[in-house]
């Protein structure tokens, strides 16, 4: 791993968790984008979870801004695969009260046995699919 990209992502998650554990502190709520959706489709509510959707979005533009390279699609992918791999990921996040941000960060930093095992079902789950994509249906 480049230099670089060890700083970068050292940097990352230490301003990822250092929100997550402010908005907590701040707000009494957990950073878990699947939740802070729901509220955003579905609560009276609106406002803090606008707010927080456009700060991430807002956070994404600024990174480019800086110099930051953005993610580039890989050329060939099925359409099909993505919206299905949407579908399962929705599926998944309902299912496990939460996604990888509320579990994965908020959830085990609050050392929460619930979210250790979400955390650890969302590893193995992904390591599965990736080796199904790549080994048995050949998409790289």
């Amino acid at each position: 791993m480049a230099t670089s990209t060890l700083i970068n992502s050292l940097v990352g998650g230490l301003l990822i968790g250092s929100a997550a554990s402010l908005w907590l502190w701040l707000n009494g709520r957990i950073a878990g984008i699947s939740s802070i959706i729901v509220n955003l489709l579905f609560s009276k509510a609106r406002t803090w979870p606008s707010l927080f959707a456009i700060s991430i979005i807002a956070g994404a533009f600024i990174y480019y801004a800086l110099g930051g390279q953005p993610p580039t699609p890989r050329p060939n992918f099925p359409a099909w695969l993505l919206i299905v791999a949407g579908i399962l990921i929705g599926f998944g996040t309902s299912l496990s009260h939460g996604c990888t941000s509320g579990h994965g960060v908020c959830g085990l930093g609050r050392l929460s046995l619930r979210s250790l095992v979400a955390t650890v079902t969302f590893l193995i789950a992904g390591i599965a699919t990736t080796f199904v994509v790549r080994h048995i249906f050949g998409i790289f």
